[in-house]
């Protein structure tokens, strides 16, 4: 097996850059909701250094992408009160789906970014293609409706018992790991990464 150590060091850099964005995301929609928790502890920023977990935003993304299998990483979760949400369990869904939605949209930016620079600085469009489709990635990956992931927070919006809540999340880090590493999920969700990736291009004027 060969690694590529530039291709995961890169794709390492660019989920720093992507998680800011994510990250603020959640912490700007539960600041909106009501729950100044995020505010407090330093979270509504762009920052990245506010919203790195070293575990989920370094190692196991540079292993992962190093392995070839798949792409597994995350950042620092914002946490929040539901109890001072508008909304409940309803606002913590509307606060969980901010951040792949923010993902989608900086993936649409990136898309003009890498159009605009196509002819004129194509290391840039280059990068900026790489980074348009990891985008589009965590967008789908942070969908799956499994904790600790934000997708999970939709089975509490459907009223999922607590309990059985609970035991998805005493197995979910294993649960992602067989998935992405064993199962292919993860070049599954690069697929409909580029597929995705290529649809914002064929809607650009």
């Amino acid at each position: 097996m060969e690694f590529n150590w530039q291709s995961a060091l890169l794709d390492v850099a660019l989920l720093w850059m992507l998680t800011a964005p994510h990250e603020f995301a959640h912490a700007w929609a539960a600041t909106r909701l009501g729950d100044d928790t995020p505010r407090l502890q330093g979270r509504l920023t762009l920052n990245p250094l506010a919203h790195v977990d070293w575990l989920g935003t370094a190692i196991i993304p540079f292993v992962t992408a190093l392995l070839g299998g798949g792409f597994l990483g995350w950042g620092r979760p914002v946490q929040t009160n539901p109890a001072k949400l508008r909304g409940g369990v309803n606002g913590l869904a509307l606060v969980a789906m901010a951040g792949p939605f923010s993902n989608v949209i900086f993936a649409i930016v990136l898309g003009i970014v890498a159009r605009l620079t196509l002819g004129t600085v194509p290391a840039v469009a280059e990068f900026a293609v790489t980074g348009m489709q990891l985008s589009l990635y965590l967008a789908i990956f942070n969908l799956m409706p499994v904790p600790p992931l934000d997708g999970s927070k939709l089975l509490l919006a459907l009223r999922v018992p607590a309990f059985v809540y609970q035991e998805l999340a005493r197995f979910g880090f294993m649960f992602l790991i067989l998935a992405i590493s064993v199962y292919g999920a993860g070049r599954w969700m690069s697929e409909w990464s580029y597929y995705g990736a290529r649809l914002i291009f064929r809607v650009m004027p």
